[in-house]
């Protein structure tokens, strides 16, 4: 299949015209509307500084069912013990710019841009990208962000300053999507660390299924507030 070049209109081809890699098209922006049209068809931008803009849907997609989430007995013991505070949007830019200073992929530097980081504060104002924050005696010391659709959460990337903060504040926000029906989290890639939590790889027809059935259901937008 030939790399689509997006034009201004605000339009993608089909996920399944991708290539083997998962790359489906280049170029376009970041706006707040191609962004929310390109997750709600499965897709996500994924490039490096200095790049063009590169727009993905791989298959097998990388996916956690909410229900199937697996909590080993050393995380659930280092939750009990309440050292780690968890919070919910309460410090959005700081989890995104610790993200691009630490997260890597194929060691070919950050990936999330300046380009990328004022688009998703954006979403983050216009209520739909959230973050996860672990504290440590009033410290961020880890935590994740991503972007909600309907019952659907796309997790974008996380950090960790202390042992285990990330997993804490994933852990925690499994357990709050569980709480609002949410059915799909979508974690994109795959990788042993997420596969740990009991992610699992499904093909793009299945992924797409989940996904559409999700996003019937009313977007949770706004600041979030963990419920017990």
């Amino acid at each position: 299949m030939p790399v689509f070049l997006l034009s201004d209109n605000n339009a993608f081809p089909p996920p399944e015209y991708a290539e083997g890699d998962g790359l489906l098209a280049v170029g376009g922006d970041l706006s707040e509307k191609r962004l929310l049209l390109a997750y709600s068809m499965g897709i996500f931008p994924w490039y490096a500084e200095g790049s063009p803009i590169l727009w993905w849907s791989p298959d097998p997609r990388l996916v956690l069912i909410p229900q199937e989430l697996k909590v080993t007995k050393s995380l659930r013991q280092i939750i009990k013990r309440g050292l780690l505070k968890v919070t919910m949007d309460t410090a959005f830019d700081e989890v995104i710019y610790r993200c691009a200073c630490i997260r890597r992929r194929d060691n070919g530097g950050t990936w999330i841009t300046d380009q990328m980081i004022r688009a998703y504060s954006h979403l983050h104002d216009a209520g739909y990208a959230h973050s996860v924050e672990s504290w440590h005696e009033g410290e961020l010391v880890g935590g994740l962000y991503g972007l909600a659709l309907g019952g659907a959460f796309f997790g974008e990337s996380m950090f960790t300053l202390k042992s285990n903060a990330s997993k804490v504040a994933f852990a925690e926000l499994v357990h709050q999507l569980l709480r609002w029906d949410f059915q799909i989290i979508d974690c994109q890639v795959t990788t042993k660390h997420l596969m740990s939590f009991g992610a699992k790889e499904i093909a793009r027809p299945e992924f797409m299924a989940i996904l559409k059935n999700a996003l019937k259901m009313q977007t949770k937008r706004g600041k979030w507030i963990q419920s017990a």
